[in-house]
């Protein structure tokens, strides 16, 4: 049996709450309120109110934002779809991907359709260790640079959080790994690009999958015998570093290097964003965009695939540097607010958005995936010029946010759907979710 699956079992079968560092535990309770904000803010979506109630089935599992529960796979794949639609969940720079918005969802379900009732320490371990897995098998993978990361690994991930919730033993724990392993989609990168919106669902999909792999395992159905090296070795990826996958395992949990996004668009362009915003907090000229000639970014090449300055709907929009830069300036913000379909019709933001171009240097590029650069330069029409860069992004576990910007997040996103005294409560509640009970009673509001 390959070296990565004794691992991760010994890994997901032995390793108790206590054993858990206590800033893995803080970390993991900020990126399940991120979670629960990004899903309820995306559950407002006229797309996702339409898929809510035509999926809607008898079940005891709940979907955030609105009061409706269904089944566990329909609420995972609700829950798991909404969560994306505003490009506001977290992820992780060495996974290059999201991995709690693949866990969280299906987490959730498998806790609110448990015949017992699941504590908060239960509920934890379960995202911290099922996030784990997730990550070391993104960070390990050379997936296929024409598919996109969203319904790749997750699933993996998410179904191993289902399996250490139910205390599956060390076998069903490979068993599990090997099925779930087949349940990666054939994703398509095009669709970030290019504005299609299925790209949205994929995460949803994963959720979804991570409870058929449990179901058909608990049948007597079975899987390879090495589903990851199988997959991510050789079918979606060009290769699988099991060294890389087992490196610090148990030591070094990777929900403590994950990032939070402030900025409402794909990652790719946070870190021309917050090169911007340097500008723009230091040089009041740059208040009227009409002044402004032309604007250049530099940065790596994920970054540069992003360059459509016509997008042609709000997905598309959010990964576009040219749009991403030009909203930014005009709106004098990258939140939600910025990024929404009236935005793609103001005359301002086009102008400025054609005005905008991007391009990769090499240089930055060879620091992915420790940093993420960009440097930009802004040419105003009397000829002045004004430049900044910066090596990493906002967010990170280099430079994180601050608690205080992270609620205050959390509470613009869940106002989408939320009072304010409920999202505060639910809220108060996850950053003690360790003393929980019973987690239905923690959504209970």
């Amino acid at each position: 049996m390959p070296n990565h699956l004794h691992a991760f079992a010994d890994f997901l079968t032995q390793t108790k709450f206590n054993d858990i560092p206590e800033p893995a535990v803080k970390r993991a309770k900020l990126i399940i309120a991120d979670c629960i904000a990004a899903i309820v803010g995306g559950s407002a979506e006229a797309e996702n109110q339409a898929l809510e109630t035509s999926i809607m089935r008898h079940g005891c599992a709940r979907i955030l934002g609105g009061s409706n529960f269904s089944d566990a796979q329909s609420a995972s794949l609700m829950n798991g779809t909404a969560g994306t639609a505003l490009e506001m969940d977290e992820g992780h720079q060495f996974a290059r991907g999201h991995p709690g918005m693949h866990v969280f969802p299906a987490l959730l379900a498998a806790s609110d359709t448990a015949d017992a009732p699941v504590t908060g320490q239960e509920f934890l371990q379960s995202f911290i260790l099922g996030y784990d897995i997730a990550a070391r098998i993104g960070l390990a993978t050379n997936l296929n640079p024409h598919m996109h990361p969203h319904g790749t690994w997750g699933v993996i991930g998410a179904a191993c959080a289902i399996g250490v919730l139910n205390r599956l033993d060390r076998q069903k724990i490979i068993e599990l790994i090997n099925i779930s392993s087949n349940f990666s989609l054939t994703t398509s990168r095009k669709t970030m690009l290019e504005g299609g919106t299925v790209r949205n669902s994929y995460t949803g999909i994963s959720s979804q999958m991570a409870h058929l792999a449990y179901q058909i395992l608990q049948a007597g159905f079975s899987g390879e015998k090495d589903g990851i090296g199988s997959v991510f070795g050789n079918i979606v990826s060009s290769g699988f570093d099991t060294a890389a996958a087992l490196d610090a395992l148990g030591t070094r949990f990777e929900v403590t290097r994950n990032y939070f996004k402030l900025h409402a668009c794909c990652r790719y362009n946070h870190a021309a964003l917050d090169a911007l915003w340097l500008l723009m907090e230091q040089y009041s000229e740059l208040q009227d965009p009409e002044n402004i000639a032309h604007i250049n970014v530099e940065s790596y090449f994920l970054a540069a695939e992003l360059t459509d300055p016509k997008p042609r709907n709000m997905l598309a929009a959010r990964f576009s540097v040219p749009f991403a830069v030009a909203t930014s300036l005009v709106n004098r913000s990258s939140k939600i607010e910025s990024f929404t379909q009236d935005m793609l019709r103001k005359t301002k933001i086009l102008e400025l958005a054609a005005k905008t171009s991007i391009k990769e240097n090499a240089d930055m590029s060879a620091q992915l995936p420790d940093y993420r650069p960009a440097s930009i330069c802004i040419t105003m029409q009397n000829g002045s010029t004004y430049r900044a860069s910066v090596k990493t992004n906002r967010g990170d576990w280099r430079d994180p946010y601050s608690e205080a910007a992270l609620k205050e997040k959390y509470t613009s996103l869940t106002a989408r759907r939320w009072s304010i005294a409920k999202s505060n409560a639910l809220y108060t509640r996850i950053l003690n979710l360790d003393r929980a009970l019973d987690m239905k009673e923690v959504f209970t509001l």
